[in-house]
């Protein structure tokens, strides 16, 4: 008697149809990645314009020197890529554009808040709230 060897067509159709199903659901999750990427980069640079804000004001506080040397006036002359971007080491990153946030506050005075908004690749945006001095 002769053993069987291999698979049969059937369970063989089964296995790909089971694979297919399984691409089918798996890639469009993936494909969003990239959106979601944009999302998170965006939001990394208003976390740092944030954070150095918040620490050139500490130290403008204190007494020391910072760049820039203040950051106040209305919004549309501290919410602009120019002015965000000496706060971070190598400027604002390529491609990214500052404005002031729908809704925020008009003017910057020292110790209070203010919104930009952030926009990045794939139109991400995020916000970021700047320690005004």
């Amino acid at each position: 008697m002769k053993q069987q060897q291999g698979f049969t067509l059937i369970e063989l159709v089964i296995v790909i149809v089971i694979l297919g199903i399984l691409a089918a659901v798996a890639v469009p999750k993936f494909v969003d990645l990239s959106s979601e990427a944009a999302e998170a980069a965006v939001e990394g640079v208003a976390g740092a314009v944030s954070s150095a804000s918040a620490i050139n004001f500490a130290a403008s506080r204190v007494g020391a020197t910072v760049t820039p040397a203040t950051l106040n006036g209305t919004a549309a002359t501290v919410c602009t890529a120019g002015n965000l971007g000496t706060l971070l080491t190598s400027g604002l990153p390529t491609g990214y554009t500052v404005a002031a946030a729908t809704g925020g506050e008009a003017s910057c005075t020292a110790g209070q808040p203010m919104t930009c908004t952030i926009t990045g690749q794939e139109s991400a945006t995020a916000n970021a709230v700047l320690t005004c001095y």
